[in-house]
């Protein structure tokens, strides 16, 4: 068992519908020693890659895409849910549904932050049925950039999101996959 396997076997909750919540330690309090764990692990994992920038979506993606540019040394790009004021009309659309919050969004980045020169590691903290990925590498794809990879601290391996990307042929990072969420309340671990 991984470093992240065993902080989700501590402090993990299973809630009904197959919900796992970790907001004490990744996406609502955040445990930075962690987070600077799981942003050494992918640099590690995606040391040979020629990575310029780190694209997430916002909120949940954020901190975790923060501390994985920090190993890189590059800046972090997100997508915003709703389109502000202050935002360029020139930007990247993506509509994306949320597993988690059961509603679509239309995400969105500035063109001038994503180009054909950008080479881009894509970081979320869930994986389920690949939505909101999908949704990025729309963005990434309209702009013209590589997609150097894919890194998720936690992946549903039991929902079809994994598979799906890894079948269109990108090198996707799982820290931890869930296979199974037992009856007794604990979980199943892939295997990796």
């Amino acid at each position: 068992m991984n470093f992240l396997e065993e902080r989700i076997v501590k402090d993990g909750v299973i809630k009904e519908g197959n919900v796992l919540k970790v907001d004490s330690f990744l996406n609502h309090q955040m445990d930075i020693e962690l987070l600077d764990r799981i942003g050494a692990e992918f640099k590690a994992r995606f040391a040979s890659h020629p990575i310029n920038k780190i694209l997430t979506i916002e909120a949940s993606g954020i901190g975790i895409a923060c501390m994985v540019a920090r190993h890189f040394n590059v800046p972090v790009v997100f997508a915003k849910k709703s389109k502000t004021i202050n935002l360029d009309d020139d930007v990247y659309t993506a509509e994306v549904e949320s597993f988690t919050h059961r509603c679509k969004n239309t995400v969105v980045v500035s063109k001038k932050f994503l180009s054909p020169d950008d080479h881009v590691l894509v970081i979320d903290d869930f994986l389920a049925n690949g939505c909101a990925l999908q949704g990025l590498l729309s963005i990434l794809h309209a702009a013209g950039a590589t997609v150097e990879g894919i890194g998720i601290v936690i992946e549903k391996g039991f929902q079809n999101g994994g598979r799906t990307i890894r079948n269109l042929g990108y090198h996707l990072e799982s820290l931890a996959i869930i296979d199974k969420f037992n009856d007794d309340g604990t979980l199943t671990f892939r295997e990796q």
